[in-house]
């Protein structure tokens, strides 16, 4: 079958690949679509940073060259032995966390911040670029009648945005800013609306982008090249926001993030960063701010489904591009490198 794998920065392939086969407590699946991620595009421009170079992920066992691929949806076409919870059939997402089972943070159901952690299509195990991929059954949930395949290639970043929300102190009232309207962004403009807050602030470079976030529910959108963010902010909420959500990976933009939010306020890290951020420790410490970061999510996919079916996180909103699998390269990591107007860029496995 065919698959994109990931050699280096720069260097992802179209290759021939044998068709993974189901094993004990495993499931099998048929890809419909898989959404790039922000995460693969770190790697396609400057990884390795989640991808097993050099020595096997202590998981998956797997080294590059590998697929790539963790936003996806398909059909269950085959169950491994023991496997109870779906069979063939089936129209499931998966989960992509690749946890221990048995370190601290395991042991306490915090999978997500296991000592090990990795990601199905970014560690190893296979991924969602290809036509299948097999997957532990733990990892799969059964999508409810009436969403779509494309839907579900967007329950994983809705995870990410749902749990920076829950994790957070904002309350249904609260206020909040959001730095950088990429694909997290607006997602996590959507949660916000679901979790009640009053107000919701947006920065954003992009004009396509910051217009995309008051579709989706933004109260104010700021251009930080137009005027200054943060004073902007405390402008439209006299002494600061309650919580501030960073998704740039920008180092300024950190300080900005924290210096916007109130006193005893919240700064929720949501960005995987390619390097260091300088930040004042006394914007923290003199107004007794809290500094949080986050990874993933953990026990919230059933609850992103059910807001789906609700109205939230809709692919038809947020989906701007679909290309096939051969095609992911020149329109899909470039693209989403040239075009800071796309948002979320779907691939269709080659030959389906």
């Amino acid at each position: 079958m065919k698959a994109a794998r990931w050699h280096k920065a720069r260097d992802i392939r179209i290759e021939d690949i044998p068709e993974p086969t189901v094993g004990p407590g495993q499931v099998k699946i048929k890809v419909a679509w898989t959404g790039i991620c922000g995460s693969d595009l770190h790697e396609y421009v400057a990884g390795p940073i989640f991808v097993p170079v050099g020595t096997p992920h202590p998981i998956s066992q797997d080294v590059a060259p590998i697929v790539l691929g963790h936003e996806f949806s398909g059909e269950v076409t085959a169950i491994g032995e023991g496997v109870t919870r779906v069979k063939p059939g089936d129209r499931v997402v998966v989960e992509p966390i690749l946890s221990c089972g048995h370190c601290d943070a395991c042991n306490h159901g915090k999978y997500n911040l296991c000592d090990q952690l990795g990601f199905h299509g970014l560690s190893g195990g296979g991924g969602g670029f290809s036509s299948y991929t097999v997957v532990k059954e733990r990892m799969v949930h059964r999508m409810p009648e009436g969403l779509s395949f494309e839907q579900g290639a967007l329950v994983e970043p809705a995870a990410v945005a749902l749990h920076a929300v829950r994790l957070s102190t904002l309350k249904a009232g609260g206020t909040a800013a959001v730095f950088g309207a990429g694909p997290i962004g607006l997602l996590l403009v959507e949660a916000l609306r679901a979790a009640g807050a009053a107000a919701i602030h947006v920065v954003e470079i992009s004009p396509e982008r910051a217009a995309k976030a008051r579709e989706l529910g933004a109260t104010t959108t700021i251009n930080p090249l137009e005027q200054d963010p943060v004073a902007r902010i405390r402008e439209l909420t006299p002494g600061g926001v309650d919580v501030a959500f960073e998704v740039t990976g920008v180092s300024k933009v950190l300080q900005q993030c924290v210096d916007s939010t109130r006193y005893e306020g919240e700064t929720i890290v949501v960005s995987i960063w390619e390097g260091e951020a300088a930040l004042h420790p006394n914007a923290v410490v003199l107004k007794e701010r809290t500094l949080k970061g986050t990874i993933a999510y953990r026990d919230v996919f059933p609850a992103v489904m059910d807001l789906m079916t609700r109205g939230f996180f809709q692919a038809d909103r947020l989906v701007t591009k679909r290309i096939g699998l051969e095609d992911i390269v020149a329109e899909g990591f470039e693209t989403l490198v040239k075009e800071k107007q796309q948002v979320k860029i779907l691939v269709k496995p080659v030959g389906e």
